[in-house]
């Protein structure tokens, strides 16, 4: 069953990224949603009498009785191999919450007791600081996604696709997303130190970045001659405002070629991709379809507010491993009704969505709810959008201030011919196999 959904009527909150966005370091959501405070001290409640077998159960009832008799192990046996504070009931009754949630096994479903609920409630309001950068789960490492520009993370050098293998002193083997950033968040002008792996090197890099007061950038604007270059930074709530007054500047440039970069952006609101979608598309074009677990979709229809006639020959947009959710949500419309020409890499795959629901305890459950598909029904989530051509980025062009996607797509705007990359090409089909 499909329903329709347009964005001037939605009243949730919609954000289209659930990556580690460590500005503070947090934690953004794809189509993260907070729900009725009234129902939500119910649901609390109902958890921990289940917890404590009091008078309800789930539908169909678990045996907790290995676990009661661990609870009880626990309390007489357990000595702290240190000098520590013994852990309070209430302490073991989150603990056990957040092992019932980590055993379904998505790294995106979290439950987060009160004091990381209100960090986290901090950072989706804008303030934080931090190193800049999005991190997330790659093959069960923590990964970096992409460093923002003018941050800390990118004056260090930090690139995307390095593995975190430690934060300071702790090994990040089988850590969570939540406690990475836990770890790597922290004061303006305190230091944080990385062991990272990247591809190529035979040894670990040591890097030393200080945390400092995070401003996202949202858009930047360029010119080359008849090409005009929009880099969008993240969907946050100025996007959408931002890349309309971007685009006025292109129709005022007498340029006739639009570039419309999006590597490196995590992501943000939803409703600001699907907005900006609408600069591009005819009016009612699906732009993603939201599936729940029952099976129904909704889908996310354009408003058509169009600057003009678009085609995958004066069209290009940019995406690398760090364009993801809200990116690759707009960029697989774009590509999927066939008005752009995507270049660059295959994008992350942040194709899921979370539910933020606040908890009577002032804890949270962050639910993965949903999953997102292109307009063509393609999956974000298996393994990102393919790009229609395939330039890579290497790390000595980075380096030189070489730029071969972004010259790659003025290349094929202007005409001429331009082959994927044979070497990324290979890479992507080992990748495959």
């Amino acid at each position: 069953m499909q329903q329709d959904h347009t964005t001037h009527s939605s009243g949730r909150l919609a954000l289209s990224l659930a990556l580690a966005l460590l500005l503070a370091v947090g934690t953004f959501m794809a189509g993260a949603k907070l729900a009725n405070s009234g129902v939500l001290a119910t649901q609390d409640a109902s958890l921990l009498s289940w917890l404590f077998g009091r008078d309800e159960r789930p539908d169909n009832e678990a045996d907790l009785s290995e676990f009661w008799r661990v609870w009880h192990l626990m309390e007489e046996k357990y000595t702290a191999a240190s000098s520590t504070s013994a852990v309070s009931a209430q302490d073991r009754v989150y603990g056990a919450i957040q092992g019932l949630v980590s055993s379904y096994g998505d790294p995106y479903t979290v439950y987060l007791p009160p004091g990381d609920a209100e960090r986290f409630e901090d950072d989706i309001s804008g303030n934080f600081s931090g190193v800049g950068m999005e991190v997330g789960l790659r093959d069960g490492l923590i990964t970096i996604i992409s460093p923002l520009p003018e941050t800390p993370a990118m004056r260090a050098g930090l690139l995307p696709g390095d593995v975190i293998v430690r934060i300071d002193d702790k090994s990040t083997e089988g850590m969570g997303i939540d406690e990475a950033v836990r770890l790597i968040r922290g004061d303006k002008g305190t230091d944080v130190t990385f062991s990272i792996f990247r591809e190529g090197d035979t040894e670990f890099k040591t890097v030393v970045v200080t945390r400092d007061n995070i401003s996202i950038p949202t858009v930047k604007t360029e010119q080359y001659d008849d090409v005009f270059v929009i880099a969008l930074y993240s969907f946050n709530a100025i996007a959408e405002d931002k890349v309309n007054e971007a685009l006025e500047e292109y129709t005022r440039s007498g340029a006739d070629k639009l570039v419309f970069d999006l590597r490196g952006n995590p992501g943000g609101y939803l409703q600001g991709a699907v907005e900006i979608a609408g600069n591009f598309l005819e009016s009612g074009q699906v732009v993603v379809r939201e599936q729940l677990a029952n099976g129904d979709e909704k889908l996310f229809r354009s408003r058509g507010q169009r600057v003009g006639d678009f085609n995958p020959g004066n069209l290009v947009v940019l995406v690398n491993e760090g364009s993801a959710s809200a990116s690759e949500i707009l960029a697989g419309a774009l590509k999927d009704h066939g008005v752009a020409t995507v270049i660059g890499e295959n994008t992350f795959g942040k194709g899921s969505v979370q539910e933020l629901v606040p908890l009577s305890s002032g804890a949270s459950l962050k639910v993965t709810i949903a999953r997102w598909l292109t307009p063509n029904g393609v999956s974000i989530s298996d393994g990102g959008l393919a790009p229609d051509i395939s330039i890579g980025y290497s790390v000595e062009e980075r380096e030189e201030g070489v730029d071969p996607q972004l010259n790659a797509a003025i290349r094929h705007l202007r005409g001429e011919t331009v082959a994927s990359d044979s070497n990324l090409l290979d890479s992507l089909q080992n990748d495959l196999n």
